[in-house]
């Protein structure tokens, strides 16, 4: 492998007297940008005026070019391309015949010149894979992969694996170290051109299965999941514009952090939204006890809410007179009766049986009527569906159910929630569960994010959500059972990535397993990879973070770190807030973003010690800059995070701001792995005694 400051390595497949190989691939960036705005400007000439029938059709149109022109954006610090493969022969030529190899640039989204001959292509094409999958051992008829760097958007430097050549051994790539261990300011970067084997496998996997990816820190789960989606999107473009995608992350801070990721791969029509957004039929403004909310979000809810929300009907006990001109038809209460258990036999959603039963007594009058001689048609029978003693009927057999009027009555109606919850919750439960003080009315109640689920389950069973073709679910560890129902109905009919971490669940109702977690979101035969190759950490930060595993998730595989440089980490006793200001000012001087992690109750110490040494710092989902890189973090945000050098304060006091102990070393476990560089922990207590 040649080195990546060596430009005058040997270019094997061009002539001796051509320039210099750098030369010539910057000449082709060149080449590449000017078709790329060509592309562009093609698309923005476009007329349409004589090809759209009507105004709607002009305006998708229009908003389809719209779309299109953002995605051909040509993003100057943005590597255009990253890679290239030299093929031994054609790909899908028959070798038989020694068809000449051909050359491919691979990059981010696809260029062609003005004759359609490609000059860069989609990292998604099946031509591409062999960058990331190919090695010494299964060259994939590869005879040469290139690696680029650049320093901007500049090209300045390049890097040669000779993947066919047994004399060529093989080593690590300095220019992918290097990629890796950039320095981050501003939100998520793609890791495009450093996607590993183990990882572009689950990338490439099938849109049709559930892929579940259990990840410790720094092994990059995240972008994993995105780039995904961004594969999906590629490889079944219509069917997921039909259905649609969608990012569940666990707070509007991670979510602000990742945005930028698919936009940069061309992609900008994936919706993002956290659980709480998902749920928001009612206005959350109360908390629940750690115990109230255990309860709420237990699987065993929904039989509980099932049973309520079905006892709102009623056997009839009156027959259904429907008087139509001079005559009058007349369905006694047994039919009715019959009518209504068989709707109950099917288990058809509420909303769904409600509407049918006015049609089924509808036909019970048509079939008296045929029988007397009459031919009545469909229109005779929605007519009789519409008559009002039907809809009394109706009204009084299967009477309408507000979802957020029911979970607040079960709330706080003692014998409501122990006539549905017999059998399923013991009377401590349910005493738990009970409001103190039972508010009047929907508005005016304080509801929990917990509450906030419990309705959505109730709407999901008066009305089927809606299903999308794809869902990523990230940080999945710390939802729910009944959290894990409410993603699920969103992809009933379609698929979805979970990514996780099962040491970094920060919930006292944290999921115990991936199986079990799978089997409330519905996808019981969802296959589950492990990520064990750290990326991001560093070795020393990684291999004390990981001191802490044998208490949080004993049988968790240790991540173990890939890369050479084994990091800045350092553990400091100190007497004041002044030192862990000094700490943050040592390693500003670092190029690259900072981040302070503290207890959440030490935020407005550290923020008053931050403005009293007059350095200015950021909060959660605020985007860094090079004039401001420093990140205020409550560890309680900390999750999916991650900074180039990171100061600890107090870990102690992190594990003793959580309402159990288990808690709170995972969430140390997240705080001491968000750095990239460099770790400082900060202490003037002691160490919990399981860091050793």
């Amino acid at each position: 492998m040649s080195s990546p400051s060596a430009p005058s390595a040997p270019d094997p497949l061009s002539a001796p007297s051509a320039p210099d190989p750098l030369t010539r691939e910057r000449s082709h960036l060149t080449r590449s940008r000017a078709a790329l705005r060509a592309m562009r400007e093609d698309v923005e000439n476009l007329d349409i005026s004589d090809v759209t029938a009507n105004w709607v059709n002009a305006e998708v149109l229009a908003r389809q070019i719209e779309e299109r022109i953002k995605a051909l954006a040509d993003l100057s610090h943005t590597p255009l391309f990253f890679g290239r493969l030299d093929y031994l022969h054609a790909p899908g030529a028959d070798r038989a015949e020694g068809a000449d190899g051909e050359r491919f640039y691979i990059g981010r989204r696809h260029v062609h010149d003005a004759d359609g001959d490609p000059m860069v292509i989609d990292w998604r094409a099946p031509v591409s894979q062999p960058f990331y999958r190919a090695s010494k051992k299964d060259p994939m008829d590869v005879a040469l992969r290139r690696r680029f760097g650049y320093t901007g958007g500049d090209l300045t430097a390049y890097e040669d694996e000779h993947l066919s050549d047994p004399a060529e051994a093989a080593t690590t790539s300095k220019l992918l170290q290097q990629e890796i261990e950039r320095p981050r300011v501003g939100p998520m970067r793609d890791i495009v051109a450093t996607i590993q084997p183990e990882q572009d496998e689950i990338v490439r996997s099938g849109l049709s299965g559930t892929v579940c990816v259990q990840g410790g820190p720094g092994t990059g789960k995240t972008a994993v999941g995105l780039h995904r989606v961004a594969y999906l999107l590629y490889a079944h473009r219509e069917r997921l514009a039909r259905t649609g995608t969608l990012v569940i992350g666990p707070n509007a801070s991670f979510l602000h952090y990742i945005e930028q990721v698919l936009p940069a791969l061309g992609e900008l029509a994936v919706k993002q939204a956290t659980v709480d957004d998902l749920v928001a039929h009612v206005e959350v403004s109360g908390t629940d006890t750690a115990a109230a909310a255990v309860i709420k979000g237990d699987a065993r809810m929904a039989e509980v809410l099932r049973r309520a929300v079905r006892s709102h009907v009623t056997m009839p006990t009156e027959p259904v007179m429907v008087v139509r001109g001079s005559r009058r038809w007349r369905v006694p209460a047994y039919d009715l009766e019959e009518i209504v258990r068989e709707l109950l036999q099917r288990d058809i959603r509420y909303g769904a049986a409600r509407e049918a039963l006015p049609q089924r007594i509808a036909h019970a009058v048509l079939v008296q009527m045929e029988r007397s001689g009459e031919a009545p048609d469909d229109r005779v029978q929605d007519a009789v569906a519409r008559n009002s003693s039907v809809k009394a009927a109706v009204k009084a057999v299967w009477p309408p159910v507000d979802p957020a009027k029911l979970v607040l009555r079960l709330l706080a109606d003692a014998d409501f929630l122990a006539a549905h919850a017999a059998g399923i919750l013991d009377e401590e439960e349910q005493k738990e569960i009970l409001w103190a003080k039972p508010a009047r009315s929907v508005k005016s109640a304080k509801w929990s994010p917990a509450d906030a689920v419990l309705i959505d389950e109730v709407t999901d069973l008066v009305q089927r959500t809606h299903s999308l073709g794809h869902v990523v679910l990230d940080e999945a560890q710390d939802l729910s059972p009944m959290q894990y129902r409410a993603v699920g109905r969103r992809c009933t009919t379609g698929s979805a990535t979970v990514l996780g971490d099962l040491a970094q669940g920060t919930t006292p109702w944290a999921t115990r397993s991936w199986q079990e977690a799978l089997a409330h979101l519905g996808k019981s035969d969802a296959m589950v990879e492990e990520l064990t190759a750290g990326f991001r950490v560093p070795t020393d930060v990684i291999t004390y973070a990981s001191r802490l595993l044998p208490h949080i998730a004993p049988g968790l595989t240790p991540v173990a770190s890939v890369r050479e440089n084994p990091g800045f980490f350092q553990v400091r006793a100190i007497s004041a807030s002044g030192e862990v200001v000094a700490a943050c000012a040592e390693l500003l001087r670092n190029e690259g973003s900072t981040g302070l992690i503290a207890a959440d109750a030490r935020i407005p110490v550290l923020a008053e010690a931050l403005t009293a040494a007059g350095i200015g710092y950021l909060g959660p989902g605020e985007e860094t800059t090079h004039e401001t890189r420093l990140t205020l973090v409550p560890a309680s945000l900390a999750k999916g995070l991650e900074y180039d050098y990171v100061v600890l304060d107090e870990p102690q006091a992190v594990v003793d701001g959580e309402p159990d102990e288990r808690t709170g070393l995972r969430r140390l476990y997240v705080a001491l792995t968000r750095a990239v560089s460099g770790l400082v922990v900060t202490h003037a207590a002691p160490l919990p005694p399981q860091l050793g």
